[in-house]
């Protein structure tokens, strides 16, 4: 068996898709998974030499992308199955050499990717990055049967897809909290905005969706999960109390205390998220019908909606904490050849 997977992702539905198959592979096999996001070399382009020359700030903000929030959402999917992993960003135009050279130095002994639909193999791959890294590839190379970004989404693939998406921000968001708590002198400013983000999405937004939409509708056509499900919203007002408890300390000042309640905070909604995933998932999959789907889908997908007054969304607020945040270093970055 392979025992260190290289998985190239992007900020595609088929990229979170991949991540999903290539975690369960690697935790089937007892594997590690290194993640690599390659983004375009913005300053080696005209335009970008432009901008940065016009606006530096512009062009950093720029050039960093959501990159970070990429690859902290594909760590959060193998730490929640249990999976060891680390990831790259890589700035360069040749993303089929920056992933296999990445492969190497990471010391990979299979890269794992996706197709582009089902068209076959040849048709399918003809002219991409992933034809290109097969043509140049040492290693073995696994390419994932998953569905094409066209091709379209049942309503239940787009609820349990946007359900489990937001898990991946929130664990993320949780893990750069963490990070920082952990530094000498944290950033008072970014604390203040990492607790504010889980405020005013997973507390005000994410969990009572879940209550209303994912837990009544189970409900309403089962009543095998009604332990399961009270224990479940159970953690949810637990959550509101320990979090309630974090913002306190963090605006008393109270450092130590802070830190502990954000790490008892981190690990019940660890928790908790992988008691849904393992859990209510599979009996939402069994027992919904395609109305209850429907519903949930058109739900979830209006958490894109909600705005601040800077007219940012909540996944991009993510986003950009998560590249101020830095990771604390959990994930390198640096520019190929």
């Amino acid at each position: 068996m392979y025992k260190h997977l290289l998985v190239p992702i992007d900020g595609t539905p088929l990229a979170a898709r991949t991540v999903e198959q290539a975690v369960a592979y690697a935790g089937a096999g007892g594997a590690r998974i290194t993640f690599v996001h390659v983004r375009a070399d913005l300053g080696a382009r005209g335009e970008g030499a432009l901008l940065h020359a016009l606006s530096p700030a512009t062009f950093a903000e720029a050039a960093a992308g959501n990159a970070r929030a990429i690859v902290a959402k594909a760590e959060s999917a193998a730490r929640a199955a249990g999976v060891a992993c680390d990831a790259q960003v890589l700035t360069g135009d040749r993303p089929h050499e920056a992933i296999l050279q990445a492969a190497h130095d990471a010391g990979c002994d299979l890269v794992f990717m996706a197709s582009h639909g089902k068209r076959g193999l040849k048709g399918a791959l003809l002219g991409s990055v992933t034809r290109k890294l097969l043509d140049a590839a040492t290693l073995p190379v696994l390419v994932a049967a998953v569905e094409s970004n066209l091709a379209p989404a049942s309503d239940e693939q787009r609820a349990l897809a946007l359900l489990r998406d937001e898990h991946r921000s929130l664990a993320a968001v949780l893990h750069a909290l963490l990070a920082q708590v952990d530094l000498p002198a944290p950033d008072p400013a970014l604390l203040r905005a990492l607790v504010f983000y889980i405020d005013q999405f997973p507390e005000r937004l994410h969990h009572p969706k879940e209550d209303a939409y994912l837990f009544a509708a189970l409900r309403r056509r089962t009543r095998a999960h009604d332990a399961l499900l009270d224990a479940l919203h159970a953690q949810h007002e637990d959550g509101a109390a320990l979090f309630a408890q974090m913002r306190r300390l963090l605006e008393a000042g109270e450092r130590s205390g802070f830190a502990q309640a954000v790490r008892d905070f981190a690990q019940a909604q660890w928790q908790h998220m992988r008691d849904e995933e393992q859990l209510v998932l599979p009996a939402a999959s069994l027992h919904l019908q395609a109305e209850d789907w429907r519903e949930m889908a058109a739900a979830f997908a209006a958490h894109g909606d909600p705005r601040f007054g800077a007219g940012e969304s909540f996944d991009q607020l993510a986003a950009r904490l998560l590249e101020m945040a830095g990771h604390a270093g959990m994930t390198s970055e640096r520019t190929t050849g």
